[in-house]
């Protein structure tokens, strides 16, 4: 469902009228690895199905996000994950930004900018 909807955005971004352009693709929940198996992955929600969606669309995907415990943990004390210091989270998220300014960078030099879209009612 989640590859559905992301899809359906890229598509609706894409629309003459909106004219958006779309960075890429970023996955969360790619996969969970349990703390007393670190080598262990398990794709959960399946495998590559982001890849495939970058691939349909002609766009990068910028992060796998794993599913860690310790961000649900975080968020529900109110820590923000990319708050936590020395954490796979917290580099997770780090690459996911360096990823999405090479992308902004990449756009801002091969196309115009990007039009205000005039909101009117019919």
């Amino acid at each position: 469902i989640a590859l559905a909807d992301a899809r359906k955005g890229i598509a609706m971004f894409r629309l003459p009228q909106i004219d958006v352009p779309v960075l890429g693709v970023v996955e969360n929940m790619s996969w969970f690895t349990p703390a007393e198996l670190p080598n262990n992955k398990y794709f959960i929600f399946g495998e590559t199905g982001a890849k495939h969606l970058a691939e349909e669309a002609d766009v990068k995907v910028l992060a796998q996000l794993p599913l860690i415990q310790s961000v649900r943990e975080a968020a529900d004390a109110g820590r923000p994950a990319i708050m936590q210091e020395g954490t796979e989270a917290r580099q997770r998220f780090d690459d996911m930004v360096d990823a999405v300014i090479i992308s902004i960078s990449e756009r801002n030099k091969n196309l115009p900018p990007t039009q205000k879209v005039e909101v009117t009612r019919t």
